[in-house]
């Protein structure tokens, strides 16, 4: 038999309204009445019954999440970080994958009915801010990315310019002059890139050095064989690059594949940074020093901002809120043996 709220009360000793409130978390119940029901309910296994909980509420209890790309291991973190910080809010998570494409981000937004999902968190890549008008979106949306686009909704990110800057600074710190950048897009959606490459020129002015054009390599799949072939390329020149950094860690752990290929070292001959400090990252050979955004904190901003959304209880403006980000300092520029710090 499953136990219902009465049967605990019935334990503990106390009314269902007392029982309700510990369910639910009220603050005004004592420390000893609350600890009387917690035990209630270990003993009879309470399980809420969530389906109808959310019926009463008008609710159905689940929220979407589109990601460009699953088979992009930091969109597959950023993932699973949401389906944590939505369980923690007794939501399911309904997962989807655009490839990036206007039509499929469309969908997400008008094809799943509102009476389906309570809401929805997307990672636009096509979608320009007509697409995403009030008009044109049923349910509460909450962003993330780095498109910054003036639309109503939140929006979490981390701040690129100064990620990269911060990435860049470590090469130079580390003696390094000849610094290229593998991961340019000069398109109109490549604002990630775009944000990335400014850091780095921030960087290289900053500590007096002159931008080499010839370092500067366009990718526009973020992805381990761009990072063998662009590398590839720049240990053609002239004068090889002592540095490079790449605009995600796909591209780093493709261009550390081409400089070992090459019968050189990394981080003697040449030292590497990557960004997105996925899993993998921590185990490469040598392992990858990279820019960590905190994919936890962004999972949890996400959802509580697009719970307070659906719940109406946070009708302030919509907000642009910067999670944190650090550097990871690995062997691939510190030398062999170095721990993560």
């Amino acid at each position: 038999m499953v136990a219902t709220l009465k049967d605990v009360a019935r334990r503990a000793g106390v009314s269902v309204k007392t029982v309700s409130n510990v369910v639910h978390g009220y603050a005004y119940v004592t420390e000893g009445m609350r600890e009387r029901v917690q035990k209630a309910l270990e003993e009879l296994n309470y399980q809420p019954n969530l389906p109808a909980r959310y019926l009463r509420k008008g609710r159905m209890g689940v929220i979407a999440l589109a990601i460009p790309y699953l088979n992009n291991p930091y969109f597959a973190e950023i993932g699973k970080a949401v389906i944590a910080a939505a369980s923690a809010h007794g939501y399911t998570v309904l997962l989807d994958h655009t490839d990036g494409e206007r039509t499929k981000e469309a969908q997400v937004l008008s094809g799943m009915h509102p009476r389906l999902i309570d809401g929805v968190i997307l990672s636009p890549l096509a979608l320009d801010a007509q697409d995403l008008q009030p008009r044109q979106v049923e349910t509460p949306l909450v962003l993330l990315g780095e498109r910054l686009m003036k639309i109503p909704y939140d929006h979490i990110l981390i701040d690129n310019v100064a990620a990269a800057r911060v990435a860049t600074e470590h090469l130079i710190q580390m003696g390094r002059r000849r610094i290229a950048a593998i991961g340019i897009q000069n398109t109109s959606t490549g604002e990630t890139a775009h944000q990335r490459l400014r850091g780095y020129y921030e960087a290289l002015e900053a500590a007096g050095l002159q931008l080499d054009q010839q370092l500067l390599i366009q990718s526009l799949a973020y992805n381990r064989a761009d990072g063998v072939q662009a590398m590839r390329h720049l240990l053609t020149l002239d004068q090889p690059p002592d540095a490079v950094f790449c605009f995600n860690d796909l591209l780093a752990l493709g261009a550390s594949r081409a400089i070992f290929e090459a019968g050189l070292r990394i981080p003697e001959d040449v030292a590497l940074v990557g960004f997105d400090d996925i899993e993998e990252a921590r185990f490469a050979t040598p392992s990858l020093t990279t820019l960590a955004p905190d994919k936890a904190r962004i999972g949890e901003l996400a959802v509580a901002h697009l719970v307070r959304r659906m719940n109406g209880t946070y009708n302030s403006p919509a907000e642009q809120i910067e999670a944190p980000f650090r550097l990871m300092q690995r062997e691939s520029t510190l030398g062999r043996g170095a721990m993560d710090r």
